[in-house]
């Protein structure tokens, strides 16, 4: 066995396409079950650790089978094809010793060349992040991802019902410069937009989110330990199931990365007094 130390995942490799890690309790959620940016940041570890993969994280595609808990957990990779430039490969990650898969994904790695670049998204404007308040110590993470990045907003946490569920923040790690892993992490930050709607009313959990990693290792290097813009919103919900697209944006301006996702959310059976 061999073990490979990083920022946020300390990785064991057991065997071919096997490997063990280990989940403190700060990456637990408030209601149970381990943050799901925790996966995505797993997956993009555990490949860029694996012998037989080449390139960098693309795109992700997680389904969020079943809730993870905290302690040790077993990771499975396995390669799909490998051309020149492309490689797909196939990741799970399970409690150790369980059958049950908690969290696949497919992940698109790519070997990428140097081509003329364009842009037609725009940032959109925002205050500047040092306006805005630091998030108060409440001694414990109150929200998602929250031992993972300082997030700057006028927002408030749990949201309440509005309008609209655009919201805009800026964001920096707490673990280390701006990598791949953490930029795939804070994808799944925001707070869930059916509560934009629904407030507390409602309990929701993650089925599916895509990530879309444009940044070059080079651009990443280039916002370090800086802020970056994370730009959110929810178009319709109904039926158990709500959807939230997101950008994520360098101070000057280039788009870092893009996510969608799918939740499921169902009212809180709250139980009446006696």
């Amino acid at each position: 066995m061999s073990t490979t130390q990083t920022s946020t995942h300390p990785l064991t490799h057991v065997s071919e396409g096997r490997w063990t890690t280990f989940a403190g309790e700060e990456w637990v959620n408030p209601g149970g079950g381990i943050w799901g940016g925790y996966a995505i940041g797993l997956f993009i570890r555990v490949l860029e650790a694996e012998p037989e993969a080449a390139g960098e994280a693309l795109s992700l595609t997680l389904t969020y089978a079943a809730a993870l808990p905290p302690g040790q957990l077993d990771v499975r990779t396995r390669r799909l094809r490998q051309g020149g430039s492309i490689g797909v490969w196939e990741v799970e990650v399970l409690p150790a010793g369980s059958d049950q898969v908690g969290v696949h994904g497919m992940v698109t790695l790519a070997r990428r060349p140097e081509t003329p670049a364009f842009a037609f998204a725009r940032i959109p404007d925002a205050p500047d992040p040092d306006t805005l308040p630091r998030p108060p110590d409440f001694g414990a993470p109150l929200h998602y991802g929250a031992s993972a990045f300082e997030r700057r907003t006028l927002e408030v946490f749990p949201p309440e019902p509005s309008g609209n569920s655009h919201t805009l923040a800026w964001v920096r790690s707490r673990r280390g410069p701006l990598d791949k892993a953490l930029l795939g992490m804070v994808t799944d930050n925001s707070a869930p937009r059916a509560m934009y709607a629904l407030g507390r009313t409602i309990s929701t959990t993650t089925l599916s989110l895509t990530v879309y990693l444009h940044a070059t290792a080079e651009e990443l290097a280039k916002v370090g330990n800086d802020f970056f813009l994370v730009e959110c919103e929810g178009r319709v919900g109904g039926g158990g199931a709500s959807d939230e697209r997101s950008s994520y944006w360098s101070r000057d301006g280039k788009l870092l990365a893009t996510s969608e996702q799918l939740a499921w959310y169902r009212p809180i059976k709250r139980s009446s007094p006696e």
